[in-house]
Order: C-alpha cells, then sequence, then structure tokens
C-alpha cells in the first residue's frame, strides 16, 4: 500500500514538472535561447582556441587615404595583426552592427601596438576623408591604428570583389544603395589572410561579424597571432 502511494506521488510529480518545464524548454528552442549557453559554445567546434589557423593567401595591396587625409596602404600595417572590412557610413542595415563589433575589437586589444583595424567606404562619392572623421568621431573610435579608408570607387570594388572576394556592389533596390557582406577579414603580422577551420576541417576564410559567437571566434585568433 505504501508503495502504491509513493509511486502515485512521484507520478504526479513528473507530471507536474511536465506541465511546467516542457513548454518552457520548447519556447526556449525555439527562440534559440538555449544555444547560446556557455557549455554549448565551448563544444562548438568553431570555438576550438588550440587549432591551427591556416593560410589563405597574401592581403591584396591597397593605397587609399584615411579619416585625417593621409594616404594609408599595406605598409602602415606590416608588423601588426589588423581586421578589415568594407562598409559605408549611410548603411542602414548591417553596418551598425559590424561598427559595433569592431568596437569590441578595439576595446579588447586597445593599446597593443601590434593590433590594428581597417574599415574601406564601398561608397567613396559621399564617405570623404571629412565624412569618416565625423563617423569615427560618433563611434568613439580611440585608436590610432584604425583607419576609414576612402578613394577611388573602381579600385575599392576590385579589392573587395577580386581581391578579397568579400562581396560589395551598389543596387538602388536596397536600403542606402549598396549591398555588401557582413564579413571581416584576418590579416596576420606578414600580410597574410588567416582563418581558423570549420567542423568540417575546412577554412571558413573570414568572421562573421554578425554573429557573437565569429566575433568570440575572431578575438582568440587575433590573440593567437600576436603571440606568433
Amino acid at each position: 500500500m505504501f508503495k502504491n502511494k509513493s509511486y502515485i506521488a512521484i507520478s504526479f510529480v513528473v507530471l507536474v514538472f511536465g506541465i511546467y518545464a516542457v513548454p518552457k524548454i520548447i519556447d526556449r528552442l525555439q527562440s534559440g535561447d538555449v544555444v547560446v549557453a556557455d557549455r554549448l559554445d565551448k563544444v562548438d567546434g568553431t570555438s576550438n582556441s588550440d587549432a591551427k589557423l591556416v593560410e589563405i593567401g597574401p592581403a591584396p595591396l591597397f593605397d587609399l587615404t584615411n579619416q585625417d587625409n593621409v594616404k594609408v596602404s599595406n605598409d602602415f600595417y606590416k608588423g601588426k595583426v589588423y581586421v578589415l572590412e568594407f562598409f559605408f557610413t549611410t548603411c542602414p542595415s548591417i553596418c551598425p552592427k559590424m561598427n559595433q563589433s569592431m568596437l569590441v575589437l578595439e576595446n579588447k586589444f586597445f593599446g597593443n601596438p601590434n593590433f590594428g583595424i581597417v574599415s574601406i567606404t564601398i561608397d567613396p562619392n559621399h564617405d570623404t576623408a571629412e565624412v569618416l572623421k565625423d563617423h569615427a568621431a560618433l563611434l568613439g573610435v580611440r585608436s590610432s591604428n584604425w583607419n576609414f579608408l576612402t578613394g577611388d570607387r573602381e579600385a575599392i570594388f576590385n579589392l573587395a570583389n577580386k581581391g578579397f572576394n568579400l562581396y560589395a556592389a551598389e543596387n538602388g533596390n536596397v536600403a542606402g544603395g549598396f549591398e555588401h557582406s557582413g564579413l571581416f577579414a584576418l590579416i596576420d603580422k606578414s600580410g597574410k589572410i588567416r582563418s581558423r577551420k570549420d567542423n568540417f576541417g575546412n577554412p571558413i576564410l573570414y568572421y562573421d561579424s554578425l554573429d557573437k559567437q565569429g566575433v568570440r571566434d575572431l578575438q582568440q585568433d587575433i590573440s593567437k597571432l600576436l603571440r606568433e
């Protein structure tokens, strides 16, 4: 008789748990909240901080004008690890998020003379040196190694699409008039593009600036290259 009562009590507890917890678990799975836990991040293959970074090839050469109206080329970044993006100041979609991801990197490595950032506008007709200087001030940029670059329109699009293979194009049918990827390129001290591998052992090539995990992976890999 006592055992029967115990079984009934246990069954009641399980039933109550199911009524209360299962809907919450389903909601978390549907919203994606479950996958942001630290334990899951650690087992994600893309977060392997011990993996050797792949050499993709030499970074394309550039020679553009920065926000202080000073010419800046690859030579400025010799001996430095740097992250490069293509963006434009009036972008109403992904650029603000890209800028915020870059600020995370600036804050993480601020004060390290061997780290830098390159932000190249794909709308040079609007984004003059003066406009870029105002934009940098608006973001609160502090690092002297973060250059916002403008220059010849055709040269910039060739650099993006043919040099780095980071898509950028003018499109009057999209908000802002331009479309481009939200990816960051990582370049090492010797001027080579580097990346980690994905879960299948293939180079990811570039880092997703719109994804928190992608930015965390990039931070790990910058630290690794700074130690080399």
